[in-house]
């Protein structure tokens, strides 16, 4: 059995959730699914997918390797419209949509850059920090920032994302800095309210365990921005993005604290909905965000230009 149509397989089952969902998008039978992905694992000698009468679930061998797979089945795409595109030039309307504040610092700025390559192109970028229906809205990509939801659209991660819980020194001065996660219930903490973000709370490693809390404080607020200025005029300790604190910290304005617990960056990743044929003014756009986004440079020179 070709290997390619059985990893295409594997990808579509835990995309759509259930054998007979992938096989009416394929055309197939749910037998013949179910034989495509029986071979995958006995080939393999592992076990991808735990399966009852009432769903799938995968394994965390299956996972890991899910994730390994949509990257090949992109790659392998993209390798093809390489070659089959030729000299074609994308065209048409691209339909974008970031979260507010790293679209408008990382996305918006990279646009007119990507539209002067490819004239035949328009774009239209949404910069919200609810999470977008892509196929009910009509979007193309997404770039989003942190942990995704399990979904049957497909990502790809563009760079690291660290986040850090930081301070002015004039706060810091006055209340104390923490010295476990377990003191922020003492401290004032600027919570961001919106229910699209951080839906999981502050993340640290506490004795090797990865621990999320949700700490509270008198002032929250649904815009990022609004809570790194209060942050900067010393109202409390913040949870926020490296690419949004750096070049405060480098000068001075702002310090981070807890260092020690300090959790695994999450991402930033590229979305879009599973395709068979995705188009190639969505491929390009991944492509030129994954070239500038896993540059050292853009980042040191996209903080150089912060106040």
């Amino acid at each position: 059995m070709d290997r390619l149509k059985q990893i295409e397989s594997f990808v579509a089952i835990a995309s759509k959730g259930s054998l007979s969902a992938a096989a009416q998008a394929e055309g197939v039978t749910p037998a013949v699914m179910g034989r495509r992905l029986d071979a995958l694992e006995a080939r393999l000698g592992i076990k991808l997918m735990l399966r009852s009468t009432r769903r799938l679930t995968l394994t965390h061998e299956g996972s890991a390797f899910l994730e390994d797979c949509q990257r090949l089945l992109i790659d392998f795409a993209n390798a093809e419209a390489s070659v089959s595109a030729g000299g074609i030039q994308a065209s048409g309307h691209l339909r974008l949509t970031a979260p507010a504040g790293f679209g408008r610092r990382h996305v918006a700025p990279l646009v007119p850059e990507f539209l002067a390559a490819h004239p035949d192109l328009s774009v239209s970028l949404n910069l919200s920090d609810r999470i977008v229906d892509l196929a009910a809205e009509g979007y193309d990509c997404a770039v989003r920032v942190g942990d995704l939801p399990d979904s049957s659209l497909v990502s790809q991660r563009l760079a690291d994302n660290r986040r850090l819980c930081v301070g002015a020194p004039a706060y810091l001065k006055r209340a104390g800095a923490p010295r476990h996660p377990a003191e922020l219930t003492r401290h004032a903490c600027l919570v961001l309210s919106s229910d699209a973000s951080q839906s999981r709370g502050w993340a640290f490693m506490i004795d090797g365990q990865l621990v999320h809390t949700r700490p509270s404080g008198r002032l929250d607020c649904s815009d990022g921005q609004v809570l790194h200025d209060w942050c900067l005029a010393g109202l409390g300790l913040a949870w926020r993005s490296t690419w949004e604190v750096e070049a405060d910290i480098a000068a001075g304005r702002l310090q981070a604290v807890l260092d020690d617990y300090a959790a695994a960056p999450n991402g930033i990743y590229a979305v879009y909905a599973q395709r068979k044929h995705l188009p190639l003014r969505v491929r390009l756009w991944v492509d030129f965000l994954k070239t500038r986004y896993g540059s050292a440079a853009y980042w040191r020179g996209a903080s150089a230009l912060r106040p």
